[in-house]
């Protein structure tokens, strides 16, 4: 699948903040800052009402109650790198919400499809009938 190019961020509803990376490293990541979190402030992208709930439900636990979407990115050796990964993450996550799903075309079945499903009924009934008590009459 082809990576979609979506529009940059506004810089004034970005805030970065670098922590230090858990996990192995060495003393290397107990003494770098190299992870990002990267908080994007939603109220700032004046979304209309349906973007703004897709938004809302692709984010999930990354939506705080101050209307904020936090993003952490430590999968890197450095923090150019992990920026650059928080940041499509985002945009990519604020992309998707501009599209809408598709409409759902209303369909009924066909007269064979609805042929079929009695007949196997009728044949399962069939089956089921034959397994009851033998009576001698």
């Amino acid at each position: 699948m082809a990576k979609v190019e979506w529009p940059p961020l506004p810089e004034d509803a970005l805030e970065e903040r670098f922590l230090a990376a858990t996990g192995p490293g060495g003393q290397n990541v107990n003494k770098v800052a190299s992870a990002v979190q990267l908080r994007l402030d939603v109220f700032a992208l004046r979304l209309r009402p349906d973007v703004y709930t897709r938004l809302k439900s692709l984010a999930g636990s990354r939506w705080t109650k101050e209307g904020e979407i936090v993003v952490t990115a430590r999968a890197h050796r450095t923090q150019d790198a992990n920026r650059a990964e928080a940041r499509d993450r985002l945009a990519e996550l604020v992309g998707r919400a501009h599209l809408s799903p598709r409409k759902r075309k209303a369909t009924k079945p066909s007269k064979a499809a609805k042929a079929k499903r009695v007949d196997a009924k009728k044949e399962r009934s069939a089956v089921k009938a034959g397994r009851g008590k033998v009576r001698l009459d």
